[in-house]
Formats: structure tokens, sequence, C-alpha cells
């Protein structure tokens, strides 16, 4: 299968071959896909197969540079969630709800993704993603109509692949790098409920114990190193490829913090003129969160609103940080220093699931204990690179 051209455009060849006995476990159904998008989606689609084996729920995954901008399952939608992700009184299927949540997580980072869904493509969740701003879809199928609806969209260019749910690949994987062939057994370790069952202190509750299985999934297929935050069915902050085990946990944290400052009722109450597209909107409310407007984006907004600007002053912004609770945040390695606890009982998070065996486990556990955060030993390193 030859592609529509490597990682950059000058990359003029690139092309997918089957492994010797094996077979192309994704078929192309629209578009021409280039070599990141189909890095995305091989790796989106294994996160989103396995999320439904371990949680039994449709899941979706947002994907950008081969790591997940969102990933969520079909958890129903509380009223402000629904309108802050703009669909309220929309008839949504479960398979469609997962994928609203995942995208909602970090929309900023959504733009352009290739999405992932466990389950075929039904009319509901192919009518939503006709109208964001995307790059492709991989599904273990479509039903004819959704079928039609996404190869009309971007004039027909949107990438639909279809992947093969019963495919297995060899257990050795191999990749090609500076002229060195670098060959490993693929990490095939199913992560279960199971994983969950060493719990160092505290309780954890039976949502707790769902997010994390969707955090401890989704940082699999993350660029390491990487630590995630999860609510409510939903990775809510996604902090990948970081040097430093805390800047994971702060860049995660932030990202949080914005999703939750999204439900404040400042930004809910935005009022946009009816000419303000849904990008455009979606947007301006991550700008206005975020708070440092320039001088110019300060009246572009003003001009963008039906009504009077009125922004969030630190106060508001710190109080209502302070109410997030209940967060779920997981670690892809173990955690090395209680700066990591510090950071993350900012942002809200009540359970805690990561491999441990730091030589410090001892002051994590301290740590943990101080803030009243239940806290899980995996065991499992999970790198990905």
């Amino acid at each position: 299968m030859e592609l529509k051209y490597g990682c950059n455009p000058h990359q003029s060849y690139a092309a997918v071959e089957a492994l010797e006995g094996a077979r192309i476990p994704i078929e192309v159904r629209n578009g021409r896909p280039s070599m990141i998008n189909l890095l995305d989606a091989l790796n989106a689609w294994q996160l989103v197969r396995e999320v439904r084996t371990a949680l039994g729920l449709p899941a979706a995954a947002s994907f950008k540079h081969v790591s997940p901008a969102g990933a969520a399952v079909a958890v129903p939608l509380e009223p402000e969630l629904a309108r802050l992700y703009e669909v309220e009184g929309r008839a949504l299927s479960p398979l469609a709800t997962a994928y609203v949540r995942a995208r909602g997580a970090d929309p900023k980072s959504s733009f352009g993704d290739v999405v992932a869904l466990s389950d075929r493509v039904d009319v509901a969740t192919a009518e939503f993603l006709k109208g964001v701003v995307s790059d492709g879809v991989v599904a273990p199928g479509f039903d004819p109509e959704a079928l039609e609806i996404l190869r009309a969209k971007k004039g027909g260019g949107f990438i639909v692949l279809e992947a093969d749910p019963d495919f297995e690949p060899p257990e050795l994987e191999a990749r090609e790098v500076f002229g060195v062939r670098l060959i490993q057994t693929r990490n095939n370790r199913a992560l279960t409920s199971a994983d969950l069952d060493d719990v160092v202190c505290g309780e954890l509750t039976d949502s707790a114990r769902r997010d994390l299985l969707l955090g401890l999934v989704t940082l699999k297929y993350t660029q390491s190193n990487s630590v995630g935050y999860a609510l409510g069915g939903q990775m809510i902050g996604i902090g990948a490829g970081q040097q430093s085990r805390v800047d994971c946990t702060k860049l995660a944290g932030a990202k949080a913090d914005v999703w939750h400052l999204g439900r404040h009722p400042k930004v809910l109450g935005l009022c946009f003129r009816k000419a303000v597209k849904r990008q455009e909107r979606i947007n301006w409310r991550v700008r206005f969160i975020e708070g440092d407007l320039t001088r110019l984006e300060h009246q572009a907004l003003e001009a963008a609103l039906d009504g009077p600007l009125e922004l969030l002053d630190q106060a508001e912004r710190l109080a209502w940080i302070q109410s997030l609770s209940g967060v779920s945040l997981v670690s892809d390695g173990f955690l090395p220093f209680r700066d990591n606890i510090d950071h993350a009982a900012r942002h809200g998070v009540g359970f805690i699931a990561q491999p441990g065996g730091s030589s410090r486990d001892s002051e994590i556990e301290k740590a943990c204990r101080e803030y009243g955060i239940a806290m899980v030993h995996t065991g499992v390193r999970l790198f990905h690179h």
C-alpha cells in the first residue's frame, strides 16, 4: 500500500508492507493517508480495542502526533459538559458519546486529529464527525449511511480506515533507525482490573477503578514519559513525552485545570454571535480560560461576543480549580519523588495508579496519606516509544 508521503512532504516515497506470513490489518475505505496518519491510526486503534476489552464499554480516542490528545468511554454526559461540548439536545449513541468526551478533553490539541473508535460507526457518530476538524477515522466497520457521510467530508478527502478486529500481530516487532534494525517482544501485556488490586493506601471507588484502568491503557499508547488525569470516564489531561516525570504531572494537571475551568459559569455564559463558527468558539473558550489574551485578541474576542466580555480574575480561577476532586492519576513509570504528589494534589487528585518500585516508595506513600490520596502499585511499567 503506497501512502501520500512520509513524515514530511519532501519524504516523497512511503508505503506499508505486510510482514512475511501476515497481512495488512487496515483497509483504506476513503482518502489517502500519510505516514503520520497511519502511525496515529495504528496506535489509536490498539488503544480503543484494549479499552473496549478491559472495561466493556464503547471507547474512543483522539490522536495527534502518535499520542492521544484524549480518550474516553461511553459514560452519559452531565448537562454542563453537554453544553461545553456543544451537543445539548443532540441524540448521541454510546459510541458518539465516547468520542465527544475524548475530543472535548483537550479540543485545542484535537484539532486535525485521527479518530479511533472501538465499535462499528453509526450515523450519530458520523454526523458528529462531519462537523469537527479532523483528518481521518479508524474503526472496525461502518454502517453504509455513516460511511457515505464520512466519504463526503473534506471534499471527499477524509481518510476512512477499516481495522480488522480479529488481527493479532506477531510476538516480535522491529523498527529501523539510522540503518540499524531494533527488535523486541511486542508489549502484549493486557491491562485488567486485577492490576489495581495492590492498594498501598486508601480505598478505590468503582468509578476510580474505571478511570484508572482507562488511564493505564491510554498511557500504554502514549509517548513516554507520560502522566494522565482521568475523571468521569474520560482523560482530562495528558502530559506526554517529557524528560522529567514531574513536568508530565504539571503539564497534565494544567490541562485538567483548563478542562475543569471550561465548566465555570463565566465560560459557559460566553454568548457568541451567530456568525462565529464552532471551532472558533472552542478556540476562544480556551484562550478565555488561559487568561493571557493579547491586546488584539481581547479586541477580537469582544467583537465575537453578543454581549460584554467579563474576564475571570485570579481569585475566581483559583477557587474554581480548588473545587475539582475525585480525579484519578496514572503514571507509565514509577513516581520518583514526592513532588509529583504535591503537584497532583493541587489538581483534585484522589486516586493514583503507578508501577511502584522506587527507592522512595515510602516517601510517596507518606505524601499520599497526608493528602488522603488512595494509591495502587501496578508493578507494570508502560513505556512507549
